[in-house]
């Protein structure tokens, strides 16, 4: 769905840059997403617009476990010394995972292309082994039976 990749994006922008200023708060939160215009803006699907600031928002809102468990699972790299750009990508997956009603293996696949399009070649490899292994412990996914035999 371009839509929703769109609103991800934006909202990676918006979290990096905040990030980057030292201003991720709730009240800091722009008025329109970082690195556009207010005509861009005004060019946006509406769905763009809540779904980027749903996820800037709720980020946000959970900033410290979010960061407690991206610690937890980043074994050789502190979250300090994690790339800007891959820290708020897994910020923002690890908020989707945590709350989102969107299939893992769905977030973790569009964190890496993010991490791909914003971030290093080879720092995509990371993202999707801390999400990987973080969903597999915390999030498992319950793989439906479709076996259509009865049994008595």
């Amino acid at each position: 769905m371009k839509t929703r990749h769109k609103a991800r994006e934006l909202a990676l922008q918006t979290l990096y840059a905040m990030d980057f200023n030292h201003t991720l708060s709730l009240e800091s939160i722009p008025y329109i997403f970082s690195g556009i215009t207010e005509e861009e803006y005004g060019l946006l699907e509406d769905e763009v617009k809540l779904y980027g600031m749903y996820l800037i928002k709720g980020t946000l809102e959970n900033l410290e476990n979010i960061d407690d468990l991206i610690r937890k699972y980043s074994l050789n790299r502190p979250l300090e010394r994690i790339d800007i750009v891959d820290r708020n990508i897994l910020r923002m997956s690890v908020f989707c995972l945590m709350y989102g009603d969107i299939h893992p293996h769905i977030i973790i696949d569009e964190a890496v292309k993010l991490s791909q399009d914003f971030s290093t070649e080879v720092n995509y490899k990371f993202i999707n082994g801390i999400l990987d292994a973080m969903q597999k412990q915390l999030f498992p996914v319950q793989e439906k039976h479709t076996d259509d035999s009865f049994e008595n």
